[in-house]
C-alpha cells in the first residue's frame, strides 16, 4: 500500500524536476542533427529501419486494416521517430563514453537499453514481481478469512473491513500492471493508464486509512468518507485525460492524499495497541527511507538498472510485509468481535 503512495508522488515529482532540466540530451546537436536525418532517409549508420521506408508516391505500407498484425504483435516493434531516437542515442552515448562523459537523459529518461523491445527491462520485471507479490498477499488473505477463521451463520466473515480490503488488492494489482506496461512501452496511452490507476489506488487507500484508522463500521459513515473522495478522485482522473495532462496539479494532489494517508497510519500505529502494530511502523518507515533512491537519481548501471528500478525493488518486501499486517489485522478483529458476542 505504502509503496504505490510513493510512487504517485515521486513519478509526479520527478516530472516536475525533469520540466526544468528540460533533458540535456534532447539539445545535443549532434543528437538531435542525427534523428533529422534518420527520419527523413530511415537510417543511423548501416541501420536502416523498416517503419521508417515510404515509397516514393506517399502512400502508406501499413495496408488495410486486416492486412496488418494484430496489436499484441505490433507491441514489440516501435514507430520511425522511436527507433531514429533510440539508435541516435545510443551512438552518441558511445561517443561521449569514449570520451569520458558520463550518460545524460534524453526527452525525460535514461538512456536505457533495450531488450526484445522492451524498454526498462529490470523495471518492468520488478513491477510484475510487485504484482505477484500483492496477488499472493490478496490470495492468502481470501483463505485466511473464508477457509482458516470462523463464519457468521450467512457464511460471511467476522472481520469488518473484508470488502475494502479486497477493493485494494484489486486496485493495487491492476495499477502493478500498467506500470509493468508503461516501463515496457512509454507511451501516451500507457502514460495516462499508468498515472490514472496509480491516482485511483492512491485516493482508495486513503479512504481505507480514514475507514479503518478511526475505525467506522457503520455504512452510513462509511459513505459519508468514500462519497467525497471517490468524486474528487473521479473528477481528477478525468480532468488529466480529458483536458489536460497536467503534471504540476497531479503532483500537488498526490502529495496531499500521500501525506495524508501516511500521517494517518503513523498516528494510529503510535496510539493503537494493535499486536502487529510494529509491521505497520516497520512499512511507514521502510517507505520513507525508500524515497532516498528517488531523490538521489543516478542513471542505469550498464544501462539497466537505475534507482528507480532499484526503489521497485525495495516495495516488493514492504509488499509482504503490508499483506502480513492486513491479515493480522483481520484475525485480531475477528477474535476481538467474537469475544464482545460472547
Amino acid at each position: 500500500m505504502i509503496d504505490r503512495y510513493w510512487i504517485a508522488f515521486f513519478v509526479a515529482l520527478s516530472l516536475l524536476v525533469g520540466a526544468f532540466d528540460a533533458s540535456a540530451g534532447d539539445f545535443d546537436p549532434i543528437y538531435r542533427v542525427c534523428t533529422e536525418q534518420c527520419e527523413k532517409t530511415g537510417c543511423v549508420g548501416e541501420r536502416c529501419f523498416a517503419n521508417c521506408k515510404v515509397p516514393s508516391d506517399g502512400a502508406s505500407l501499413d495496408g488495410p486494416w486486416y492486412m496488418q498484425e494484430p496489436l499484441y504483435l505490433q507491441w514489440k516493434h516501435w514507430d520511425c521517430q522511436s527507433d531514429c531516437r533510440y539508435h541516435c542515442m545510443v551512438d552518441r552515448e558511445k561517443e561521449k563514453a569514449a570520451l569520458g562523459h558520463g550518460p545524460v537523459k534524453y526527452h525525460g529518461k535514461w538512456p536505457f537499453v533495450r531488450v526484445y523491445g522492451i524498454q526498462e527491462p529490470v523495471s518492468v520485471a520488478l513491477s510484475a514481481l510487485n504484482l505477484a507479490m500483492h496477488f499472493h498477499g490478496w490470495v492468502s488473505f481470501f483463505i485466511l478469512l473464508n477457509y482458516k477463521l470462523p463464519l457468521k451463520e450467512d457464511k460471511k466473515p467476522y472481520y469488518d473491513y473484508t470488502f475494502f480490503w479486497n477493493i485494494y488488492g484489486f486496485l493495487s494489482m491492476n495499477s502493478w500492471f500498467w506500470s509493468a506496461a508503461f516501463h515496457s512501452r512509454d507511451v501516451d496511452v500507457t502514460e495516462r493508464l499508468d498515472y490514472s490507476s496509480a491516482v485511483a489506488l492512491l485516493g482508495y487507500s486513503l479512504i481505507l486509512a480514514i475507514i479503518r484508522s478511526f475505525s467506522v463500521t457503520k455504512e452510513a459513515a462509511q459513505v459519508m468518507v468514500s462519497a467525497p473522495l471517490i468524486a474528487f478522485v473521479t473528477t481528477h482522473i478525468l480532468y488529466l485525460n480529458n483536458y489536460q495532462l497536467d503534471y504540476g496539479w497531479n503532483m500537488k494532489v498526490c502529495v496531499v492524499m500521500a501525506v495524508a494517508q501516511l500521517l494517518i497510519w503513523a498516528v494510529w500505529a503510535g496510539v493503537t495497541r494493535h499486536p502487529s502494530r510494529l509491521k505497520l511502523w516497520v512499512v511507514v518507515l521502510g517507505g520513507g527511507l525508500a524515497m532516498l533512491l528517488e531523490i538521489y537519481d543516478f542513471p542505469p548501471y550498464e544501462g539497466f538498472v537505475d534507482a528507480h528500478a532499484l526503489w521497485h525493488a525495495t516495495t516488493i518486501p514492504l509488499t509482504y510485509i503490508w499483506w502480513s499486517f492486513i491479515k493480522d489485522d483481520a484475525e485480531f478483529r475477528t477474535s476481538s468481535l467474537l469475544k464482545k458476542a460472547k
